[in-house]
């Protein structure tokens, strides 16, 4: 691999030599999401392998080319596996890629987001250097937390080479409980549960139907469905559930010409937009399948105290929320001190950074 390294290194040094942009790219799975793709391509993708694990440990170490599935595939072998469920819509990304997009599949809500996985990280530095930030142990948490800041940048602050990350055990038992309940009575019953000692790792609602999985001890997960009642679900039929959101193969993605991502306080009452919906999260992630205008949808989301993401159609404007002065100045002061001369994924994440 240091032959790969450093023809990466050479590539990068010549673009920012000639302030010439670079488009980083894994495997190719998250081309849509973000606001353009900008400059030569720069392959990441030969960059893999995994650098470390010590099960005993719960740390993983890879390079960022590494497939997700070459990653899930050995931690599984070893009855663990990333709890926050990384989408791999419809494809098999990069770790790399994972990272950089900080995107997190059903059990975000209770398990925590990609960023707290994210132990440390290596950063190929606009001048060809590689730094380090963070560590391979889950107290490293001294200092500047860069390795996690990098969770969610797109890229834009340079190519994440390297990254350590938590992993977790398998739990003992999974079950889902189906109810039959209106949107309204879902989002009541989400945050009634959430007050309460369930072991819960995913909830969704859609079209009349709320789904409710129990994830740990067998003990806890038989007391929990006596407790709740509902219909259970066959296992093979729960796990395709919750695949197809994860990997959002779900009917609300098909077609969809439109698509808005709201993330909003999970108490939050049904929301007066008009359109199709789905509820994860325990009310704290809506899916909205909608033509409204973005100006309305981001009046919505706002009100609600949220924020709203065209994840699919639309090209007029931002596709993401617009970020408050104060956060946009700390965007524009991170990308001056790592990238000065806007050689990284140019206006990927912020249109002029």
């Amino acid at each position: 691999m240091e032959t790969v390294l450093g023809e990466l290194r050479a590539a990068v040094m010549e673009a920012h030599r000639e302030r010439k942009p670079l488009c980083l790219r894994g495997a190719g799975t998250k081309d849509f999401y973000g606001e353009s793709r900008e400059g030569a391509p720069l392959d990441l993708a030969g960059y893999r392998g995994v650098v470390e694990y010590e099960p005993s440990e719960l740390v993983l170490t890879a390079r960022c080319g590494t497939p997700l599935s070459e990653i899930e595939t050995l931690l599984a072998h070893h009855q663990q596996f990333l709890a926050f469920e990384p989408p791999s819509l419809g494809g098999d990304p990069t770790i790399g890629g994972v990272v950089a997009a900080g995107l997190s599949g059903p059990r975000r809500a209770h398990s925590g987001a990609a960023r707290d996985f994210v132990l440390g990280a290596v950063l190929l530095g606009v001048d060809g250097e590689v730094l380090h930030f963070g560590g391979k142990v889950m107290k490293n948490v001294a200092g500047f937390d860069v390795s996690r800041l990098l969770c969610g940048s797109l890229g834009i602050l340079g190519p994440i080479l390297e990254v350590s990350l938590k992993v977790m055990p398998l739990p003992r038992e999974e079950q889902t409980l189906r109810f039959e309940l209106t949107a309204a009575a879902a989002l009541d019953a989400f945050n009634r549960w959430a007050g309460q000692p369930l072991p819960i790792s995913a909830s969704a609602w859609w079209s009349g139907v709320a789904h409710l999985r129990l994830s740990g001890a067998p003990a806890a997960v038989r007391a929990a469905r006596g407790r709740l009642g509902g219909e259970t679900l066959e296992a093979a039929a729960a796990a395709e559930w919750w695949r197809e959101l994860r990997s959002q193969r779900h009917t609300l993605f098909g077609d969809t010409p439109s698509l808005w991502r709201l993330s909003v306080p999970s108490s939050t009452a049904p929301l007066a937009l008009e359109g199709t919906q789905l509820i994860e999260w325990g009310g704290a992630l809506r899916w909205y399948a909608s033509e409204r205008p973005a100006s309305e949808v981001r009046r919505i989301a706002t009100a609600a105290g949220g924020t709203a993401l065209h994840w699919r159609g639309g090209t007029a404007g931002s596709r993401f929320h617009p970020l408050a002065a104060s956060v946009l100045a700390i965007h524009r002061r991170l990308k001056e001190r790592f990238d000065p001369h806007g050689i990284f994924n140019h206006n990927r994440l912020v249109a002029g950074l």
